[in-house]
Parts: C-alpha cells; sequence; structure tokens
C-alpha cells in the first residue's frame, strides 16, 4: 500500500491554520507554532496505528530530510536503513534569512495581517515563492534555462526570468494556501536535531541505522559541508554528491543519480 500522511499546518488535509478554532473561526495567524518534532510524532503515531513495527529503509529530502533525521534520532531502533539528500542536522542562518525574508513578504501583503479570509496573502503568497525559487535553484541553472540573450540578442529589458518567476508564484498560489505556507516556514526554523539532548554531534551518535547522505554540487541551501557534518557524525555513513544544475531542486529532478546511488548503497 502506498499511504500519503498530511503534515501538520497543511492546508490539503490535515489541521492548519485554516482549520477552524474553538470559537469556529479559522486560526489563521493565531495558529500555534509547530515543530519538525511535531511532524515526527504525529507519523510516529500513524506507525504505531497501522502496526508497522519497523521501517527497513527511510528516505528524506530537503524539509523531508529534516523529518527523517528526527525521526532517526528519536526513535534508533525501528530505523533500519536511512537515506539523507540534500538536507542537515540544524537549520542554518542562510535558510532561515531566506525564511523570514518569504514571511516579510507575506506580512506586506495587507490582506495577509489585516483580513479573516482564509484566502488572503495571494499577492505576498507569489512574492515569497519567487524569493525561495532563488534559494531552491543555481546561478548556472538560470543562465541555462531563462537566457535571455538566445532569443532575443538585442533585447532592452530582460522578461524571460521574470515572467518565469510571475509563472512560479501563480502556480502555487492556485494550489496553495498563505497561512499554512507561512506556518510551515516558521516549522523549516525549528529543526535542531540537538535540542535538549547535549548539541548536534550527540545527537548524531544516537542514529543506529546504516546511513546514506546524498549532497548536490550546486545546492546553496544546504551546502555539501553540512551533509558532511552529517555523515561524520554518524558511525555508519557513507557520503555520496550529484552533479547538477538545479540546484537545491536537483533532489526532486535528478532522480536517475539518485537512484542509481540508493541502490549501490
Amino acid at each position: 500500500y502506498i499511504v500519503c500522511a498530511n503534515i501538520l499546518g497543511s492546508c490539503y488535509g490535515s489541521t492548519g491554520p485554516s482549520s477552524n478554532n474553538e470559537h469556529g473561526k479559522p486560526y489563521l495567524l493565531d495558529f500555534p507554532p509547530i515543530t519538525i518534532r511535531d511532524l515526527v510524532q504525529a507519523h510516529e503515531l500513524l506507525r504505531e496505528h497501522l502496526k508497522i513495527n519497523s521501517i527497513e529503509l527511510l528516505i528524506g529530502g530537503s524539509n523531508g530530510g529534516f523529518q527523517a533525521i528526527e525521526w532517526a534520532v528519536s526513535n534508533p531502533y525501528i530505523i533500519k536503513n536511512l537515506c539523507l539528500i540534500a538536507t542537515n542536522a540544524i537549520v542554518s542562518p542562510w535558510c532561515t534569512a531566506f525564511n523570514q525574508s518569504q514571511r516579510l513578504a507575506l506580512k506586506a501583503d495587507p490582506t495577509f495581517t489585516m483580513n479573516s479570509d482564509p484566502g488572503g496573502g495571494k499577492a505576498g503568497l507569489a512574492a515569497a515563492r519567487s524569493i525561495a525559487l532563488l534559494s531552491y535553484r543555481s546561478y548556472s541553472g538560470y543562465n541555462r534555462t531563462q537566457n535571455e540573450e538566445e532569443e532575443n540578442a538585442d533585447f532592452l529589458i530582460a522578461k524571460k526570468a521574470s515572467s518565469y518567476q510571475n509563472y512560479q508564484g501563480k502556480k502555487l498560489v492556485e494550489r496553495f494556501n498563505a497561512y499554512s505556507y507561512y506556518t510551515l516556514s516558521l516549522n523549516v526554523d525549528s529543526h535542531n536535531i540537538g535540542r535538549g539532548r547535549g548539541g548536534v554531534e550527540k545527537a548524531l551518535k544516537r542514529i543506529t541505522a546504516k546511513t546514506l547522505c546524498i549532497a548536490i554540487d550546486s545546492d546553496l541551501l544546504f551546502p555539501q559541508r553540512e551533509m558532511k557534518r552529517v555523515a561524520d557524525g554518524i558511525e555508519r555513513c557513507a557520503m555520496e554528491v550529484i552533479s547538477s544544475e538545479y540546484g537545491h531542486d536537483g533532489f526532486l529532478l535528478e532522480y536517475k543519480q539518485l537512484e542509481e546511488k540508493i541502490k549501490r548503497h
């Protein structure tokens, strides 16, 4: 079976900011903060409910990697094999700065902060998505796919990359909720496997699973050194690096390289 479990804070079916509070009104910005550990605990409850006694292979990329590494630390004897892709053990200042910039874009939209409508904040969400894309991609990737010169060497004002940013913002607005986006960006900033465990390195030593860390050479959001810190801290761990022009989004797009490396281990 394939079981698809939404995370807390999502607008796709789980409890989130658009859900009603005890007064029958949407939480919106009053939705309580949720951490990566909360997401993992929700999945752990589901695991117990489904009577899954052990996990043969746990794979997580990016925010999913946050959850995977937290799960392997908090329940080390349940997970036999672990694969962490383009992620880290503790949120970096660089990542938090990108998240805060996106939250500022949301708050700059008056319909986000002054409205009681769960559909508010659409313009802010589009701007936040545009900011996020810059952290997900790379210079070489944009230069290859959004190069103005290839189509119009005599352009007056470059428009191709601008059009792409607008398109991506519009796409997210059509399928996601601004208040869930805000909540989940704060959720990312809660990531710290060392909290209450004596620090990151001590927490990494709790992982017993045979582990594979996969970094992406062009990843601006999670550079290779962050994956190396994780790999160095886990007792049974190997590290691989895939080459991609797509930056962080390579964890979604370079599936052939990922498949080869995961199968090899």
